[in-house]
């Protein structure tokens, strides 16, 4: 049963549990099995807690023999993000965040609400996953303006495919640990593309979710996910959809949760795509220009599986539409006054710096172009798809180049434009997309990305599912 409950769905594990033909405390003595193996050369996971997930699984497993009602989730074994609140857990960041001899921070007395969502559906929460660079602050260099220091390659995640490149930034270490199955599922984040990149890159589904829902609150360090957000990692289209379902949703705490139900994604999940419109891009009109050489492999591979969903009778078209870049404008940081987090939490916080108008108007006008431009776009179609990352992930040495040295050789003058060239629209707009896997160039995984309108999270994992189901790839990393 071993090597079959590695590569087991968690959907499936579930259905087993439920049925008390599999037990909680297997399945999770299982996966803190694989974590000792093989996290000591990937560097998945800050923390791991055995006596905790240990404890957690007996108590699912009593709940079973009581015949108590169980949650979608329950005895599945999972983790998070090291920059999300888990109880107990320190709240950390990057590896290479903290300067040396930094302090750690106390454990957290509360879980972040998507944490608590896994609690009530009956997860088992395992440890929290490594992160690399801007997601958790990665230490700049003092004495050279937006130059990263160098990671430390023997604290920060590496890929399974390969331990001399990376998984991606920035939810690496629950996107190597997903995709070598050291845990069934990882919830990541996203502000630009930190869930679908690592996802394309390391070979796993990624997704980022609609603006608002799945709800977030940091009593501490308060914040609204304008441009983020939580989403799983998993290698089966449907263990993603499940865990989005259980963590998604209206919350009032969160001032921009969403305020009503959104469609329930399983209900939908293999109903297949026929009758579907889709529309492909191959740059969105202004991301040619941080393509490399390798670029044209990876979008024919993408633009091959975009356009076989046709056998599965869905129609699929090339879009010419042309979308603005968000890099040319600059990023606003969109920031919320001290006094409406005070009002909001009883907090005070420094000054907020304020945004010149005039850039603000261009922004503003700027994204209301582009979302008129989707609208348009998803009143005739369900879902519009690309490559989700133009190059195959890079080795460790070339990394640390890229996100320094490099820099000012990139257009625009860094390289985040470049990694995030085909997602941080949606981060943008606040729509969700995922990235599925759809081939390999040199060995190293290439991702489809496929994108909806806000809060139709049940059409972009349809498609996703029927992918998969039509076309899977079931390669696995040397490291697993």
């Amino acid at each position: 049963m071993s090597e079959e409950l590695t590569w087991m769905p968690a959907w499936q594990m579930r259905e087993l549990i439920g049925k008390k033909e599999l037990s909680c405390a297997e399945v999770t003595e299982h996966f803190l099995g694989r974590i000792e193996q093989h996290n000591p050369a990937l560097h998945a996971f800050e923390e791991v807690d055995h006596a905790g997930a240990r404890a957690q699984a007996k108590a699912a497993d009593a709940q079973v023999l009581a015949g108590d009602e169980l949650g979608a989730l329950h005895g599945i074994p999972t983790s998070v993000k090291s920059h999300i609140r888990v109880k107990g857990f320190t709240l950390s960041g990057a590896s290479a965040a903290a300067p040396p001899g930094a302090p750690a921070t106390e454990p957290s007395r509360w879980d972040d609400i998507c944490v608590e969502r896994m609690r009530d559906a009956g997860a088992v929460i395992v440890g929290t996953n490594t992160m690399m660079g801007a997601g958790g602050g990665a230490r700049m260099d003092p004495d050279r303006p937006g130059v990263f220091l160098p990671f430390d390659w023997n604290a920060e995640a590496l890929s399974p495919w390969d331990t001399t490149r990376v998984p991606g930034w920035s939810s690496s270490g629950g996107a190597a640990a997903a995709v070598a199955r050291l845990l069934p599922v990882t919830i990541g984040s996203d502000g630009g593309g930190s869930t679908r990149l690592p996802a394309a890159y390391s070979g796993v589904v990624g997704l980022h979710t609609s603006r608002g829902l799945v709800p977030h609150m940091d009593y501490e360090k308060p914040k609204m996910l304008l441009t983020a957000s939580f989403g799983p990692l998993g290698r089966d289209a449907r263990d993603v959809a499940l865990f989005t379902d259980a963590i998604g949703g209206p919350d009032g705490r969160d001032y921009v949760s969403v305020q009503t139900p959104t469609p329930d994604i399983m209900r939908g999940i293999d109903e297949g795509v026929s009758g579907m419109k889709m529309a492909w891009t191959e740059d969105w009109g202004h991301a040619a220009r941080y393509a490399t050489e390798q670029s044209p492999q990876l979008i024919d591979i993408a633009r091959a599986a975009a356009f076989s969903l046709r056998t599965l009778g869905a129609t699929v078209e090339a879009t010419d539409e042309v979308w603005e870049d968000r890099a040319e404008h600059g990023t606003v940081r969109w920031t919320v006054e001290p006094a409406v987090y005070e009002a909001m939490v009883g907090t005070v916080l420094a000054p907020v710096q304020k945004v010149d108008p005039d850039l603000y108007q261009a922004q503003a006008e700027s994204r209301a172009r582009n979302w008129e431009k989707f609208r348009r776009l998803f009143q005739e179609v369900d879902v519009v798809m690309s490559v989700t990352a133009q190059r195959i992930a890079d080795t460790t040495e070339d990394w640390d180049a890229n996100w320094s040295t490099r820099g000012p050789s990139f257009p625009g003058g860094s390289f985040a434009p470049v990694y995030c060239s085909h997602t941080m629209i949606f981060n943008w707009m606040g729509f969700p997309a995922v990235s599925v896997p759809c081939g390999f160039v040199d060995g190293m995984p290439v991702g489809l990305q496929i994108a909806g309108w806000h809060g139709r999270e049940d059409l972009v994992m349809r498609v996703a599912r029927a992918f998969q189901g039509a076309f899977p790839r079931n390669e696995r990393p040397p490291v697993s």
